[in-house]
């Protein structure tokens, strides 16, 4: 008989229920519980770190099929995780409400998970004993943890291995490979021997480079960007920086360059390079603004490969201090060439033309640039750069106008061994230019010098501390103060070395008839220091104080001028950087008076 109207849509609301309570109890998760015997905290923050389990809990994942498989696979991961502090003879155990979760077949998984617990005997901690990998090059360094008697850690038999296997790689032989390994773990001794037996294959030479991908750019290009010296012996480092060569670019989103399987006769092996080819054209918009320097306005048009070449043109303009209170507008365009690949695989020549008119506080100048300019990059961290740079400046100030001209041999250098460019937490960073420059006519001949140091470290063992400190300095040599390039001369002051002081407030004042006016210093010197915390994974804090001294004859001699201010940050992380909002105001010197803020995109050092 078949069911009345009603009783169906009675049915129909009951299993309605039954599958919103059947719901409800699948998304119940009350308990994740981690338990390590004897109590290690190492451990249990290698376990927690390892567990899948807990990585669904802090994702608020609840789906029971979910949680089963991510414990059933936590066996492993743990395993793993304790094999790398030298544990071989732990126990897991992983319940799931009271059932071992590889008892569980898949198919008999629960409706619904409310208690998981992890179990962790991790054992005693192993040591090496026995160590060999044969045979070794001349060269060729194993780890230093990598020993009889030190902790079996999996991390450094694996560090080793693959150490002399790089040895190898270094010295020619590319089809190096473990040709047999025996890992034995003597329970009762707790300890791990460790014998590998390494085949490092002929003596290679580098063979020719195919190319594939390549689309807009230059065969012929490609391989003098590359530099893959045909013919050489092969070598892992050459060929990683040819990688990097052709990354540095810009013109591709991916580079792998891929050794052939076979040998061609007698001992060449082909190399080929599996290149993507990116938008040829970007362009990036930026902006800044301080309560008394007023806003900073700029923009960059770029061609990764304007001939299919790699040659890169760029264009940059820059509008600043929009709406300051205390000087004029001031704008600036130019125009760079640059053609990587130039003398050397690792030397880029560029062409570049600027223009900038200041409108500051005591002066205004129209300033044109015309240049070459070469830079070489010795390694990841070091890059030196040279030029010769012609430029004329017209301007006036209150004594009346005047006129530079000068043509200048710039030389400098930049050693970075930041971790993070745009928010570093460990490292260094060195900038350091030399600049001698030949005046005529009015204009003085002499030298100038500039450094910007910074250096960076951690505080603590959770990392999220960290003290980042910055010293800049100058000083010219040679010309008077009224005969030296106003561009050339130094300001303190403003969000690039004094916070909480105008921009370019601090300077040198001079009297010239019956005007009483300011200019820039021959001699200068900053420093910065910083401490940032973070709150969160996204946000952080900021407590900073600066100082900067500007000088005619020295900073040292009793007449220098002297400020300093301190404030507070907030930073907001991106991927492309760090969104920074400070505020400062003056402790010290005569040149500013209240508080300032100032926005903008990445660490102020």
């Amino acid at each position: 008989m078949s069911a009345r109207p009603g009783q169906r849509v009675r049915r129909f609301f009951l299993a309605l229920a039954a599958a919103w309570l059947s719901c409800g109890a699948v998304q119940a998760l009350d308990r994740v519980d981690v338990q390590i015997r004897g109590g290690d905290e190492e451990i249990a923050a290698a376990v927690n770190a390892a567990s899948q389990v807990r990585a669904l809990q802090a994702q608020g994942q609840t789906d029971p099929q979910d949680l089963l498989a991510a414990a059933r696979s936590d066996y492993g991961r743990i395993l793993a995780a304790l094999y790398a502090r030298g544990h071989y003879s732990a126990v897991i155990r992983i319940s799931v409400d009271g059932r071992e979760a590889a008892e569980i077949r898949p198919l008999e998984g629960p409706r619904s998970v409310s208690n998981i617990t992890i179990l962790v005997d991790p054992g005693p901690t192993f040591l090496f004993g026995a160590t060999r990998i044969v045979p070794r090059i001349a060269g060729g360094e194993l780890p230093a943890g990598f020993g009889t008697g030190r902790p079996a850690e999996s991390g450094v038999v694996a560090d080793a291995v693959d150490l002399s296997l790089r040895a190898w790689r270094e010295a020619g032989h590319a089809k190096a490979a473990v040709a047999d390994q025996r890992v034995v773990a003597d329970h009762a001794r707790a300890v791990l021997d460790v014998d590998v037996r390494l085949d490092p294959g002929p003596r290679l030479r580098f063979g020719p480079l195919a190319i594939t991908g390549e689309q807009r750019m230059r065969e012929a290009r490609i391989r003098k960007i590359a530099g893959l010296p045909e013919g050489a012996t092969f070598s892992e480092s050459e060929l990683r920086r040819a990688e990097t060569r052709l990354r540095r670019t810009g013109i591709f989103s991916s580079v792998a360059l891929v050794e052939d399987d076979v040998i061609t006769a007698p001992d060449l092996l082909g190399i080929t390079a599996q290149l993507v080819e990116q938008k040829p054209r970007r362009y990036s918009l930026g902006a800044e603004i301080a309560s008394l320097d007023g806003l900073s306005l700029t923009g960059m048009w770029l061609h990764r490969n304007l001939l299919g070449g790699g040659e890169r043109l760029r264009l940059d303009g820059s509008i600043t201090n929009v709406g300051s209170g205390a000087s004029g507008i001031d704008y600036a365009i130019g125009v760079t060439i640059d053609r990587p690949a130039t003398l050397t695989p690792d030397t880029t020549a560029g062409l570049l033309l600027r223009y900038e008119h200041l409108d500051e506080i005591d002066y205004s100048a129209d300033t044109v640039n015309f240049g070459l300019v070469f830079s070489h990059v010795f390694s990841e961290q070091l890059t030196a750069r040279a030029g010769l740079t012609y430029s004329y400046q017209n301007g006036q100030d209150p004594a009346g106008s005047f006129n530079f001209r000068n043509l200048s041999l710039p030389l400098g250098v930049i050693w970075d061994r930041r971790d993070v460019a745009t928010d570093a937490t460990s490292g260094t960073y060195l900038d350091a230019t030399l600049q001698p420059f030949l005046g005529f006519a009015t204009t003085g001949s002499g030298v100038r010098v500039t450094a910007d140091g910074r250096i960076y470290r951690l505080l603590g063992q959770t990392g999220r501390l960290v003290v980042a400190a910055r010293l800049q300095g100058g000083a010219i040599y040679g010309p008077t103060l009224l005969d030296t390039p106003r561009d050339l001369l130094f300001f303190s002051g403003g969000g690039g070395t004094v916070r909480g002081q105008p921009y370019r407030s601090l300077g040198i004042p001079v009297t010239r008839g019956v005007f009483d006016f300011q200019i820039g210093g021959k001699f200068f010197a900053a420093g910065s220091l910083e401490l940032r915390g973070k709150v969160t994974e996204r946000i952080g804090l900021v407590g900073f104080i600066d100082a900067g001294t500007v000088g005619l004859d020295g900073i040292l001699d009793g007449q220098a001028a002297s400020h300093a201010g301190a404030g507070l940050g907030l930073r907001y992380d991106t991927p492309i950087g760090p969104i920074r909002l400070d505020v400062a105001a003056p402790i010290s010197g005569t040149t500013g008076d209240g508080v300032q803020f100032y926005i903008g995109l990445g660490q102020a050092f």
